[in-house]
Order: structure tokens, then sequence, then C-alpha cells
């Protein structure tokens, strides 16, 4: 099995490739106008290169190529390429396309859908697939083998648009990626040492990946960004999470004492680990639905575009958002490495509910005193 050091060094190989590449496309989109230009739904106000999810791409390839020639993940590719590995790339290569194409000009909604579900029916056929699914309130369910192409595409999709969803303020989404992937690659890792994981398991690796390529890309989409992931790099970014979920939750069937935090809805965890984008998502379906409008529609309503209407700016929203993904993980986290042990859901719900006063009232009392300044 892989030790910490294995993953560190893909991680870094993820990371330097990303952050030395992002430079040369941000050249490049100058060069071919591939650019975001301001608009009223958007935030920033200067034209800005959209493409950035070209050097995320190529960090992800160099790392699993790193990956693919460290003996330690020989187990992962026996003799060559794996099914799962290689699986992995074609579906990643087919969606980070379908997003690079409508960075370059924008595509119908149809064609976008058509082509994530592509990518999600790739993951299927080379075998990343759920196996178990545990329902909450009920118990473990074994995958009809006629239900996982189903659940395959819907996870891909859900999670994609998770991710491309929050990508709406400078550094939000690299930064909520890197923070989430870091702690679903702590607990994964923590079952396949358990045991409660079967090894060689891809799902460690998908996840120190997108750690790795989000840390890289990060100082420059940081504000003001330099770069924007666009849709490729979000839709990218997405499509290796659903992966390594899959291959995570999908494949633990064993109960285990004391993790019932865990083991209750295993399925589900990576959605409390990415709760920001998720709940940014179900909020965003429904408005949209309740204002009669296509899913796809753009709107400045987002969780982000809210908090910055409350009084915050750009940088201390996304310090807001990150801070709740932050704790959400750990809520999730402590449990599973400490023996099941919940103490920390008690101050990780005080510095939550801390953290929520802070987000709803601190503009308004600063709002307040300056209003009171200038009556005086």
């Amino acid at each position: 099995m892989p030790a910490l050091h294995d993953y560190v060094i893909v991680a870094a190989v993820a990371a330097v490739v990303t952050a030395v590449l992002t430079p040369l496309v941000e050249r490049l989109a100058w060069k071919m106008g591939w650019l975001a230009l301001p608009s009223e739904r958007s935030v920033h106000t200067e034209p800005t290169p959209a493409v950035g999810g070209l050097a995320m791409f190529g960090g992800f390839l160099a790392a699993m190529i790193t990956a693919w020639r460290v003996d330690a993940f020989g187990g992962l590719f026996p003799g060559g390429w794996r099914i799962e590995p290689l699986g992995v790339v074609a579906a990643a290569g087919a969606m980070f396309l379908v997003g690079f194409v409508d960075d370059l000009k924008e595509s119908a909604p149809v064609a976008k859908v058509t082509g994530m579900v592509l990518a999600g029916s790739i993951l299927y056929w080379f075998g990343v697939q759920m196996v178990w699914l545990r329902l909450p309130f009920y118990d473990l369910v074994r995958v009809p083998w006629d239900w996982g192409p189903l659940l395959t595409v819907l996870w891909v999709l859900g999670m994609a648009n998770a991710v491309n969803l929050i990508d709406g303020l400078d550094g939000l989404a690299a930064g909520i990626m890197a923070i989430a992937s870091g702690a679903f690659f702590l607990y994964s890792q923590h079952l396949l040492d358990s045991g409660i994981l079967q090894a060689p398991s891809i799902g460690p690796l998908l996840a120190v990946i997108v750690f790795g390529i989000s840390v890289g890309f990060l100082p420059f989409n940081w504000h003001p960004a330099k770069i924007f992931m666009g849709d490729g790099g979000a839709l990218l970014l997405g499509l290796l999470m659903a992966s390594s979920t899959i291959v995570v939750g999908g494949r633990i069937s064993e109960k285990t004492s004391g993790q019932s935090f865990f083991f209750l809805a295993p399925i589900f965890i990576p959605l409390v680990i990415l709760g920001v984008p998720v709940l940014d998502t179900a909020v965003s379906i429904v408005r949209r639905a309740i204002r009669r409008k296509g899913i796809t529609s753009p709107d400045r309503e987002h969780l982000h575009h809210r908090l910055m209407r409350l009084g915050h700016g750009p940088r201390r929203t996304v310090a807001i958002l990150w801070c709740w993904t932050a704790l959400l993980s750990g809520v999730v986290l402590y449990p599973a490495l400490n023996d099941g042990n919940g103490d920390a859901l008690v101050p990780a719900g005080i510095a939550a509910l801390g953290l929520l006063l802070y987000t709803v009232l601190h503009p308004e009392v600063r709002l307040r005193r300056r209003q009171s300044h200038h009556e005086g």
C-alpha cells in the first residue's frame, strides 16, 4: 500500500505542474482571446482569461503518470494501465472537453448535459461504479446491475454541477475543493489503513490529486484573479471527486462499531464534506424552479452573491465559505479518526454558530455604525 510520502509526491507533482502551466495558459488565453468579459451576472469587472482548466488538466495528467511510475501504486497499475485508472483518465478528458468548449463558445444546455452523461457513462464502462448503497434510516442495499449506470451518471452530474455552480468568486471553488479533497483523502486513507476499504483503491489517489491541482491553481485565482478555471476546470474537479467518492463510499459493506456517523450513510458523506457547494446547488435549483426558469439559467442569487450584498467583500466572502467547508469536514472526520468519538460535535457546533452570527450579523452591525456616525 502507498505510504503518506507517496501521496505527497503525487500531490506535489499535481500542484507544481499546474502552477507552472497556469501562467503559460494565461498568456495563451490573452493571445487567443479566450477571455471572460464582465456581465450583469459576473462579479469581476475586467476581461479575464477563463481557460485555467487547461493547466489543471495538465496537472492531473502529470500526477497520474507519476503515480503510474511510483512503485507503491503498482497495485493500481499491474503491468500497465488497469481498467479503472484508464477509465478515469478517459472520463476526465471527456468532461474537460465539455467544459473547455463551453468556455470558448457557450454550448447549448442539452449538448453540455449530454457530454456530462457521456463522461459518467465512460466511468461506469471502465468499472468505476457503486457496489453498495446505504440508505439513511434503512439498511445496506446492493446496487442492482441495471441501476448502476444511472446512479453513476447522476452522481457525476451532481458533483460536477455543484463545483461549477460555486465557481463565482475568485478562489472560491479552488479553495473549497482543496479543503474538501484533503479531508476526503484523510477519511478514505483511514478506511484503507483500517482494512474497511479494500486495497488497492484509486479513491485516495484521486482525492490527493484534486488537492494538488487546487493548491497549484489557487495563487493565480485568488482575488484579484489573473485567470479563472472556467467550466473546463470546474467540471474536471467535479468528475475527479465524483470518481473518488464512488470507489470509496460505494465500495464499503462492513459495519464498524463506534463509527455510526460514517456508516449510517457512507455514500452521502461526500455530500456532507462538500456541504457548501451542495447546499448552494440545491437552493439554486429550487429557486429557479419556483421562478419557472431553467436549471442552467444564470442569476445573481448564489450564496456568494448574497454574502457580498450583506456587506462582505470578495475575499471575506470566500474566507467565510472556506471556513464553512473546513467545519463540515472536521465534523465528518473527527469521529472516524478517533474511533467513533463524537465529542468534537459540540465545539464544532459552537464554532458553526459563531460563524453563522458573524456571517449574518457582522456586516449589518458595521453598516449601522456607519449610519449612526454619519447621523451624529
